[in-house]
């Protein structure tokens, strides 16, 4: 399988294609929706660009020194985590467990195309995506470190357990695909400017988040305001990822500064999105969410484990939301982080639709055996 040719490589009839110029139509449609959002007067103006700014001090610049760290060492050490998930053998659970567990996608993308190939079995398949938490992994670190502290490593223990469980009892087979040579991330290609000015606002941002984290609050940085540095990161990350045509994950070819921010962009997008449906709901339609949840808090757990089953980080980066303002509980909270695949799910579609399905249905069980376990033994636990 061959990825998408890149309308601004190929030069294509662009419009035709969902493109316009360099921007992808329907990313440019949200892009500006933010920033009319941002920059409308009043109230709802002053709203967004708060929860813009509190989104990228609290989520962004942590995400993005993140995978830069991340990166840098996987380049520098010339480290290729597919190689030697291949190689694991008796290992290949708990190692894909583990790459599940990273926060992101990536580790679990690589499992999911490893399995494509025949390296690996179909348990490392289920342990991965077990254990990933996806992109709101990021998100529950950044605000939640204590609550993180608890979620990724059940998770990963979860995902061992599961996949050993069926390794040894599956009897379903699935057919070998042809994929073992399937591109599942576009090549973005050199770094570019957009991709270096990414970089300027994010070490002030950084040490603002981490500022906060400390509980010291710093109202400027060079005698500029720290929303002045969180709006720029926000609208240069807008711009990327309209511009982008990234689905999930950047390519290994790609340089760590490249992959830096272009993932970043892809996931902060995700997480203005849960920031400004939360509040604009409390602030301008009057609801109170977690009163609401609080009438329905049986079938939360279940509610949070059957909308991990949607492909994708959005909707997971929002139930970590709802917990993080005391909407729903842990339980609710853990039972999502276990039966979400996040974008992972994707390729894992795309390569062999059958083995997804089955491996998100085998997800389930252990979903609700931990989450309705925290409901009913430890109903206020992390609230």
């Amino acid at each position: 399988m061959t990825a998408p040719a890149d309308p601004q490589l190929t030069h294509e009839p662009i419009a035709a294609n969902g493109y316009f110029g360099p921007f992808r139509q329907r990313r440019l449609l949200v892009a500006l929706i933010y920033a009319a959002l941002a920059l409308a007067p009043g109230e709802l103006g002053r709203l967004t660009r708060s929860l813009m700014t509190d989104a990228y001090v609290q989520v962004s610049v942590f995400v993005a020194a993140t995978l830069l760290l991340f990166y840098g060492a996987e380049r520098l050490l010339r480290f290729n985590i597919g190689e030697s998930l291949q190689n694991a053998r008796g290992f290949q659970v708990p190692l894909a467990a583990l790459l599940g567990a990273t926060p992101g996608c990536g580790g679990a993308v690589v499992v999911i195309a490893a399995f494509s190939s025949g390296h690996v079995g179909f348990g490392a398949v289920v342990a991965a995506l077990t254990a990933t938490m996806g992109d709101a992994a990021f998100l529950l670190i950044a605000t939640r470190p204590e609550a993180a502290l608890v979620v990724l490593p059940l998770s990963f223990a979860v995902g061992i357990v599961s996949g050993w469980v069926v390794d040894r009892f599956n009897r379903i087979s699935f057919a070998p695909t042809s994929a073992g040579s399937c591109d599942i991330a576009p090549r973005i290609g050199r770094t570019r400017l957009k991709h270096l000015l990414y970089l300027l606002p994010a070490l002030p941002g950084l040490i603002v988040g981490g500022a906060q984290l400390a509980q010291i609050e710093i109202a400027g940085i060079l005698g500029l305001p720290i929303g002045w540095f969180a709006m720029a990161g926000t609208f240069v990350g807008l711009f990327i990822w309209a511009t982008s045509p990234l689905q999930a994950m950047t390519s290994s070819q790609d340089s760590p500064v490249t992959r830096m921010a272009e993932e970043t962009a892809f996931i902060s997008v995700w997480v203005i999105g849960a920031y400004l449906a939360y509040d604009y709901a409390a602030e301008f339609a009057g609801l109170d969410i977690a009163t609401w949840f609080n009438s329905i808090a049986p079938i939360l757990p279940l509610v949070a484990i059957v909308v991990g089953f949607v492909p994708g980080c959005g909707p997971q980066v929002l139930v970590t939301t709802l917990f993080l303002n005391g909407a729903i509980p842990f339980a609710a909270l853990i039972g999502n982080a276990i039966s979400n695949d996040g974008d992972a799910l994707f390729p894992a579609i795309a390569l062999n639709p059958r083995a997804a399905m089955v491996a998100t249905i085998y997800s389930a069980i252990p979903a609700l055996i931990v989450a309705y376990g925290f409901y009913f033994l430890a109903p206020d636990f992390m609230n």
